[in-house]
């Protein structure tokens, strides 16, 4: 049942390709999600590993940072200015990416995570959901917002690469 809901769900993505900014081929992703410890971005840096492996061109938050100096990053006191460059820097990698994967792991959705699903579901661009195989509630608003839910990163790509087929 679940793979012909995923079907239909698909289907129905093609016959929106527009609605979903889809007229050209996925390349830029924004990889989202929490960034609290190390296994969290050890398993985005993985999914970015096999994206841009794929010849996709990933955006990391903790990774792509520009113009900050990386020792304000080791604590949790940053300047306000170093807070502005990263807000902006995440703005724009969102504005062009044509894809969202968020890592939606945790006790809730991250918040962080959560606003860049928001953005890219108002700026009409697909999310793809990773679960990581963790089995939890997930808030339904947010949920709402994901138009694929996925369980593990070779899952990733392969949705990401439908897009495009």
């Amino acid at each position: 049942m679940r793979q012909l809901v995923e079907k239909y769900y698909f289907f129905t993505l093609l016959i929106q390709r527009k609605a979903f900014n889809l007229n050209n081929m996925i390349k830029k992703i924004y990889i989202a999600g929490p960034l609290f410890n190390v296994h969290e971005k050890k398993y985005l840096e993985d999914i970015a590993e096999v994206l841009e492996g794929a010849d996709f061109d990933c955006f990391l938050p903790h990774r792509d940072q520009t113009g900050i100096d990386p020792e304000e990053l080791k604590n949790n006191e940053m300047s306000q200015e170093t807070k502005d460059i990263i807000f902006q820097t995440d703005i724009e990698a969102l504005k062009e990416a044509d894809l969202i994967v968020a890592l939606v792991t945790g006790q809730d959705i991250d918040s962080g995570t959560a606003s860049e699903i928001g953005f890219m579901y108002a700026s009409n661009k697909p999310v793809i959901a990773i679960t990581a195989e963790e089995r939890r509630y997930r808030n339904l608003f947010t949920a709402g917002m994901f138009t694929k839910t996925v369980h593990n990163i070779q899952e990733v790509l392969s949705s990401v690469e439908q897009f495009n087929s």
